[in-house]
């Protein structure tokens, strides 16, 4: 027996990387349906028939659902029923957000919004909003947006009654939708140089698997509120780069060249997992840190004589200070995911 035996669970955008990467883990136990709840009709055909193709026999566990977490009223419907939700729907590039502000705004601030209103109208039991290492002392539009999901889901957490609200904050997902390594890949087979920000940019990395594990140990373990983290290891770019070069050179009609073009739009030299002010009072849970909410109330007089002396004298967790990969450890994680196993022996890859 698992622990979605006979329960519904929705996935917000969950045409994408992470919502394949849970339909690929729990589509064959005993998972009564996953609703997969996204705006594009073609992504979800795709979808449809890459598992109908694999997995004929519990393919009709999943059922689509066409809305977008700005419309409310689309999540109302298809939240009925809904035991557990996972919320993924999400604008992430960098770039995008920069440039366009306002929507990474509606879909990842009022989305979020509007999935948790809903989330608790239907009764659900818990929902684990996806976060990111940006949210951390951001400075780019897309960190900034996602902060402040962060920050509705732990005031929802307040008032949200039976249902269980935590968020899940990790680093870089290797070969998700719109990541770098399938990128350096194409550049490599067309005999192009492969394009890097800045070598020295160190980031976490984790696996599509291993971020599905962070929120099933949000879901078994975080209360109401929590923030929880994988205590990721890190690489810099260019140790990265010289990873999947090393491993896809053998495809290149030439000798990869790794060519630096710098700093993009609102990117930082290295991320932030936990700030130095969570840090203080997070709880070590072995492979992860849970981050309790503030559940002070408005009154701040009595709070006047109560600072915490501890706090500065805690290092925050950053991709710097992590536990740093070397070239072959990089290249053994690289070479570990489905995703790069697929692409070395010529399987097609739906994400």
């Amino acid at each position: 027996m698992s622990l979605f035996k006979d329960t519904v669970l929705l996935i917000t955008g969950g045409t994408g990387s992470f919502g394949n990467a849970v339909l690929n883990r729990f589509l064959k136990t005993d998972i009564g349906e996953i609703r997969i709840f996204s705006r594009d009709e073609k992504k979800q055909d795709d979808m449809r028939h890459d598992f109908q193709a694999r997995m004929p026999e519990v393919a009709n566990k999943i059922k689509f659902y066409i809305g977008d977490v700005r419309n409310k009223s689309t999540l109302k419907y298809a939240m009925k029923g809904v035991d557990y939700v996972f919320h993924a729907a999400a604008l992430k590039q960098v770039p995008s957000c920069e440039f366009f502000p306002m929507e990474a705004v509606k879909t990842n601030v009022i989305g979020t919004d509007n999935t948790l209103d809903a989330a608790i109208d239907a009764g659900v039991k818990c929902v684990i909003c996806l976060s990111t290492d940006k949210a951390a002392y951001p400075i780019n539009a897309m960190g900034i947006t996602k902060v402040i999901e962060e920050k509705i889901a732990v005031a929802k957490s307040r008032l949200s009654g039976d249902t269980k609200i935590c968020c899940t904050r990790y680093g870089n997902v290797m070969c998700s939708r719109g990541s770098v390594i399938p990128l350096w890949i194409d550049q490599i087979r067309k005999g192009n140089p492969i394009t890097i920000t800045e070598p020295s940019m160190t980031r976490f990395i984790m696996s599509l698997e291993e971020a599905v594990d962070l929120v099933l140990f949000a879901f078994e373990n975080g209360k109401n509120g929590d923030i929880l983290v994988q205590k990721a290891p890190a690489c810099t770019i260019q140790t990265q780069a010289e990873a999947v070069v090393e491993l896809f050179k053998h495809q290149a009609p030439n000798e990869p060249e790794i060519r630096v073009i710098g700093i993009r739009h609102g990117e930082k030299m290295y991320e932030t997992l936990l700030t130095k002010e969570e840090a203080a009072k997070a709880i070590d849970m072995g492979n992860f840190y849970a981050v309790p909410a503030d559940n002070r109330d408005l009154n701040y007089d009595k709070y006047f004589k109560e600072g915490d002396v501890k706090r500065a004298a805690i290092e925050e967790f950053n991709s710097n200070n992590t536990k740093r990969l070397n070239l072959e450890e990089t290249k053994e994680k690289i070479a570990s995911l489905t995703y790069i196993q697929n692409e070395l022996n010529g399987i097609p890859n739906l994400v």
